[in-house]
């Protein structure tokens, strides 16, 4: 007898239903699994032989013949555990097939026919909704990330049997509802570095505050102990909040990498990702044996710190270069290409040289000229091109660090980023006909296109001209030429000017330290 149940097959982020037949025949006693399984779901078959009789029900002393439909499309994981279990119960007159039909199945089953939590149940209910599965059965401690997707129908389950006594109807499993406000709870819980506990360093303040209202990606240039690392860290206490289309998008490439906790189902808060120094291409920007997001993807909507990126291995920062233009990292492999969303802003940071004190009036600098030359040299031009915002950040003065002002606060700054990233909203919508508010970070001033750069950088007459003569004196590329424009918008947006003046012309040229040495 032949049974059909549906599970999801994900690939990267994307997913579409799956068809687990079941064959149940007599012969010599054997379970076979076709459909391009990997090591995990070939490994299915004894984890659900041992659960199903565990479980109190009958394995069937026959020739099973299990295919995964579409039979071309790589299978991977323990997902499969459950809709394959289901199937021969229903291929053995243990469960009425038709009952099973309106449902999806999702789940690791252990030896014991406990379900086990899985990863990727978030893109993979998005994926049945949109197949157009309208019930899912998922493990319970999984329910509260599958109901996010208000349009499924979402019924917990601990056990195999659960799920056989369910559709049997001699039980009732009451579908999971998620809460009212799942940004409501938790936002705001975990304490928030802030602004006002960093002593001075205004201008690197500054400059924070710009790329945090235009999304810039920035690097921080400075000696050992001047603030950098504590600067950045505090950078995500002045980014707007995430939407709920925002915290779903970030929320499913965190579960994929299986990231999510069974007790906060929904990202809340705008990530932060610190890799180090030390860490692998593959890790960075994502790929494998079996393709995972890298850091570049766990950033989206956030913020990617690289501290001492000089440090890092040279094919990795270059391969920052496509995610960074593009915010979207394509990996290609022989069986299938990946598409992982990469829309984050890059903050790094690194000493001015080797010893870290080079220009440091505090203390002498040991580091030969080619020393310094051949540190600064692992950042190349095409990368730093892709960077807008270049600053300074010295050592700090003694009068600075024992003063009893209390500095600006997060919060202070994060309402004038909500103001400007209001108005470039606001000038997308009326310059384009895509809805920018369906997706805000395009309308960030930094992924404004060449046709968008024209229409809402505007300048005076004195601002193009000092812009010309920069672009002569500096040698700049046309796409420096292009983030200055962009990072004097944003500068503008923050004034709430219309046009781009000579002032915030001159001020988006001082962040680009690296260019004038």
């Amino acid at each position: 007898m032949i049974t059909i149940v549906k599970s999801i097959a994900l690939h990267g982020l994307d997913g579409q239903i799956v068809e687990v037949e079941v064959d149940v025949s007599r012969g010599l006693p054997s379970f076979d699994l076709v459909g391009l399984p990997d090591t995990a779901v070939r490994e299915a078959k004894d984890r659900v032989r041992a659960a199903i009789k565990n479980a109190g029900f009958e394995f069937p002393v026959k020739r099973i013949i299990v295919n995964l439909a579409p039979a071309d499309i790589k299978k991977e994981g323990p997902v499969y555990d459950l809709p394959i279990a289901v199937g021969i119960l229903a291929s053995t007159g243990q469960l009425d097939p038709s009952r099973c039909s309106p449902y999806a199945f999702l789940g690791e089953l252990s030896l014991n026919g406990a379900l086990r939590g899985i990863s990727g149940v978030l893109p993979s209910t998005l994926a049945a909704r949109d197949g157009g599965v309208t019930n899912i059965i998922v493990p319970a401690v999984n329910a509260e990330e599958a109901a996010l997707i208000k349009e499924v129908v979402v019924y917990p389950a601990a056990t195999i049997g659960e799920i056989v006594c369910f559709l049997r109807g001699g039980l009732r499993i009451s579908p999971h509802t998620a809460k009212a406000n799942p940004l409501s709870a938790d936002t705001h819980q975990e304490t928030t570095p802030d602004f006002a506990e960093v002593r001075g360093q205004l201008a690197a303040k500054r400059a924070l505050e710009i790329a945090a209202a235009g999304g810039h990606n920035l690097i921080m240039i400075g000696s050992p102990g001047s603030g950098k690392t504590m600067l950045a860290r505090r950078l995500p206490g002045i980014l707007p909040d995430l939407t709920f289309p925002e915290a779903l998008e970030v929320t499913k490439i965190h579960s994929l990498a299986g990231m999510l906790h069974p007790d906060k189902p929904l990202v809340s808060r705008r990530p932060f990702r610190s890799p180090h120094h030390t860490a692998s291409t593959a890790s960075i920007i994502g790929g494998g044996r079996i393709p995972k997001p890298g850091e570049v993807s766990l950033a989206h909507l956030g913020v990617l710190f690289m501290d001492e990126i000089p440090e890092f291995r040279k094919d990795t920062l270059e391969a920052l270069r496509q995610p960074l233009e593009d915010g979207v990292v394509t990996i290609a492999r022989v069986s299938a290409t990946l598409n992982y969303p990469a829309s984050l802003m890059l903050v790094a940071a690194c000493n001015p040289c080797p010893c870290g004190y080079f220009g440091d009036t505090s203390r002498d600098c040991r580091c030969t000229p080619y020393q310094v030359d051949r540190y600064l040299s692992r950042l190349s031009g095409p990368l730093l091109d892709r960077v807008d915002i270049h600053v300074e950040v010295p050592r700090l003065p003694y009068h600075e660090i024992a003063s009893g002002k209390t500095p600006e606060s997060s919060r202070s700054v994060k309402s004038r980023v909500e103001a400007a990233q209001c108005r470039q909203r606001q000038r997308a919508a009326q310059t384009t006909k895509k809805a920018a508010s369906l997706n805000p970070a395009a309308a960030y001033n930094a992924r404004l296109s060449p046709i968008e750069l024209r229409k809402q950088c505007q300048t005076t007459k004195p601002a193009a001209a000092l812009l010309k003569e920069a672009f002569h004196t500096l040698s700049l590329s046309a796409r420096s030429h292009d983030r200055i424009l962009k990072v004097a918008r944003t500068i503008a947006d923050l004034a709430d000017s219309g046009l781009i003046q000579e002032n915030h012309i001159a001020e988006a040229l001082q962040y680009r330290t690296l260019d004038r040495h």
